[in-house]
């Protein structure tokens, strides 16, 4: 019995479907096919962290694995002729057949890793992942530079600084144990304060301090690692008495104007002239031009030369 003419089409379709299925599976053995769960991963300092690379096409067997660590536009292998190698070794192992797990990360680690994966039978089929790893450093306890005592209604500055934590930590500033806002007057309750604080680079900028400033200040370090703060420091802001300064300057040019009547005074009297002795040397007196004279014991104290002219 003979089949209806469409059934012989769908079954000669299916026989070359059948047929082209074969020959990409053909085509496709010994090729290189990789993913990774997370090519971004994030770590922080002195913890283990996996950097995945899978295979996914399961007809490539023994292939040739290797793993390179670039940083600062330079390239370090850190798993080749199967074994680990640089600054990873002792540290570092392959995890499964393909990923790698670091221990005991240090910010050092933090580079971008490529995972190179080649078919033994076939060197040409290659194929290559990129992981860009990230070690998160904690802060280390932040320099703080608070003034001491301030008048009232100048303008002051507290600094806050650290330079290991990674990434770069945000600052928080504190006083008496309570936060400050980035800008006094975002606050209703720092309404009489005028002061902005720059939590990127840790500086708190009073325009114009008041009473109710001083207190106890300390400042917090802080990124996603955690966090650190310095000893608290007490800035305190006195009133500027004005009378007193007056007064104080006219004290000192009193005494100025007193030590100089004193020093005319003095001078005036002879105080500072040298009193000639009572035995001064004793000087000859001036002889007239073009003459000489000799002492002899005959013609008393001189007499005339015999060269005399007149």
């Amino acid at each position: 019995m003979a089949l209806p003419r469409r059934w012989r089409l769908c079954r000669c379709a299916r026989l070359r479907a059948s047929v082209l299925l074969l020959l990409l599976r053909g085509c496709l053995i010994g090729t290189v096919d990789l993913k990774s769960s997370n090519r971004t991963p994030v770590v922080q300092e002195f913890e283990s962290v996996e950097l995945s690379c899978i295979i996914t096409d399961s007809q490539t067997h023994d292939p040739r694995i290797e793993w390179k660590k670039i940083q600062d536009e330079q390239t370090s292998y850190v798993f080749f002729d199967n074994k680990i190698q640089g600054d990873l070794a002792g540290r570092a192992e392959l995890l499964g057949k393909t990923s790698l797990r670091i221990w005991n990360t240090t910010r050092r680690d933090m580079a971008l890793y490529r995972c190179e994966v080649v078919a033994r039978n076939d060197p040409k089929e290659i194929d290559e992942i990129v992981i860009e790893l990230t070690v998160q450093v904690k802060p280390v306890t932040p320099i703080c530079r608070v003034p001491k005592a301030v008048p009232v209604g100048k303008s002051t500055t507290l600094h806050c600084q650290e330079s290991e934590g990674s990434p770069r930590p945000h600052y928080s500033w504190y006083r008496n144990n309570m936060p400050l806002p980035t800008d006094s007057r975002a606050n209703p309750r720092f309404r009489n304060s005028s002061f902005l604080l720059n939590y990127e680079t840790g500086t708190l900028v009073f325009h114009a301090v008041h009473k109710g400033d001083s207190g106890q200040y300390y400042c917090i370090a802080s990124n996603d690692a955690g966090s650190a703060r310095c000893a608290e420091q007490e800035m305190e802001v006195y009133d500027l008495n004005i009378g007193g300064i007056i007064g104080g300057v006219l004290v000192v040019f009193a005494v100025l104007a007193l030590i100089t009547v004193g020093i005319c005074c003095a001078y005036r009297r002879g105080y500072f002239i040298n009193n000639k002795q009572d035995g001064e040397s004793y000087k000859n007196p001036g002889k007239p031009d073009g003459v000489n004279y000799i002492r002899t014991n005959d013609e008393g104290d001189f007499r005339h030369k015999s060269s005399f002219v007149i």
